[in-house]
């Protein structure tokens, strides 16, 4: 018998259904219009992410009177192979559509941190040292 918490059962669990990991790039679009966000000071600074962070309803009705293009600057990674204006292509989401959440760049960084995304990892934390300068 494995024990449960052993690391080949771990990264079974997180892999896809098909075996394989989607990969993603930086949505570099998506950094700059944080930049901007942040530097207008259009951020919240303590929210939880899991009560805030835009569910499918809120993703769907933000696209019913905004671009894909508009979608995309709220994502930090682009899912590779994936097709444009779907949801399928944006990942790493950061704020609610309005503002860029704190805890929102925090659960990128993380995510992004665990699953070895590197290069979005690594925006996240940019944009995160940006936002805790400018606040201080």
């Amino acid at each position: 018998m494995t024990h449960p918490t052993r690391r080949s059962d771990l990264t079974s669990e997180r892999i896809g259904h098909n075996g394989l990991m989607a990969s993603y790039s930086v949505n570099e679009q998506a950094v700059a219009r944080a930049r901007q966000l942040i530097d207008s000071h259009q951020y919240v600074l303590d929210s939880v992410w899991a009560d805030v962070q835009p569910s499918a309803d809120d993703e769907n009705a933000f696209l019913e009177s905004h671009s894909w293009k508009e979608y995309a600057e709220w994502h930090l990674g682009l899912t590779d192979g994936a097709n444009d204006e779907t949801k399928a292509r944006y990942g790493f989401v950061y704020g609610d559509f309005r503002r860029v959440h704190r805890m929102g760049l925090v659960a990128c960084q993380y995510r992004a941190a665990e699953w070895r995304h590197k290069d979005v990892e690594l925006a996240a934390h940019e944009l995160l040292q940006r936002l805790d300068n400018t606040r201080a």
